[in-house]
């Protein structure tokens, strides 16, 4: 019962729920790739790595920050800075949700497991990052953003350098939500020994940037449509998402953050699972 309960607390830390986030532009790549929806084994394997790898990277965040988070009156309530979890407990689980993601990039093909440790490497290093480079929402986007790219090469075994658009996409989409979160922490980063864009440019100032980078994704998810010479279902994705992004920054004002919880996961969950389905539906069709 104490092993469900830490493995329950767990989940609940890396906020597991929030896989809805990065999984659907992961599956839009492996669409991409397979021009439908990819055979059952691997969209299975797939998914499951997609989930270890975000689980993994997740833990070693709260793993690493958890120093950080025991200062921070916004985070120390969670679960390694108030004692319901241990970092051995933490570490373990680290370990383990890094050798299901190898494993299943084994059941994929070679070069996905050849690859699965550059993966890692690259989604573990974003909670290093914070600590050098006020640009750490740029490296928490590009960790994102190798899950429409590693689908790719899961379905075909190799890679196209038309998915690396959907990547780009996905790192300013990400980099640009995560700067809208960091306002949150504006006064502790400015306390603090961490670097961020609020801290080095001010909220207003970050809000612009935030918004700047969502209008490059709109540019950039413009462009991959084009290039993989999608339908009008596509061009209809792209609009959605523009939409929905407008409505995400008309929710965070400079001088008024209570709805970047909303702004957050809401909407980003909304555009990611939007996208895949106008994808996937402009796919099915073209068939």
């Amino acid at each position: 019962m104490a092993l469900l309960r830490s493995v329950g607390t767990t989940l609940e830390m890396i906020k597991w729920e929030h896989s809805v986030l990065t999984l659907p532009f992961g599956l839009t790549g492996a669409v991409l790739a397979a021009r439908g929806i990819p055979s059952l084994h691997t969209s299975i394997w797939i998914i499951v790595a997609l989930v270890a790898a975000r689980s993994a990277a997740m833990a070693f965040n709260r793993l690493v920050d958890a120093t950080i988070d025991a200062a921070n009156p916004r985070t120390r309530v969670r679960a390694l800075p108030s004692g319901k979890l241990s970092k051995s407990f933490v570490t373990w689980f680290v370990v383990v949700a890094s050798a299901i993601l190898i494993f299943a990039a084994y059941q994929l093909n070679p070069l996905a497991f050849y690859l699965s440790p550059v993966a890692l490497a690259i989604i573990l290093l974003y909670s290093f990052s914070k600590r050098f480079t006020r640009w750490a929402h740029i490296v928490l986007g590009l960790a994102m953003g190798t899950a429409p790219a590693a689908a790719w090469i899961a379905v075909r075994g190799s890679l196209d350098p038309r998915i690396l658009i959907l990547t780009a996409a996905v790192i300013f989409w990400g980099a640009g939500f995560d700067i809208l979160y960091s306002c949150q922490d504006f006064d502790f980063d400015c306390s603090a020994n961490t670097y961020s864009v609020p801290k080095a440019f001010g909220i207003r100032a970050s809000l612009n940037i935030a918004r700047f980078f969502h209008v490059i994704t709109v540019l950039l998810l413009t462009w991959m449509v084009v290039a993989f010479g999608l339908g009008k279902i596509a061009v209809a994705g792209v609009v959605f998402v523009a939409l929905l992004l407008i409505y995400e920054h008309s929710l965070v004002k400079h001088d008024d953050l209570s709805q970047v919880n909303a702004a957050f996961f809401t909407m980003n969950g909304l555009i990611s699972m939007a996208f895949l389905f106008f994808i996937a539906g402009d796919r099915m069709l073209a068939r």
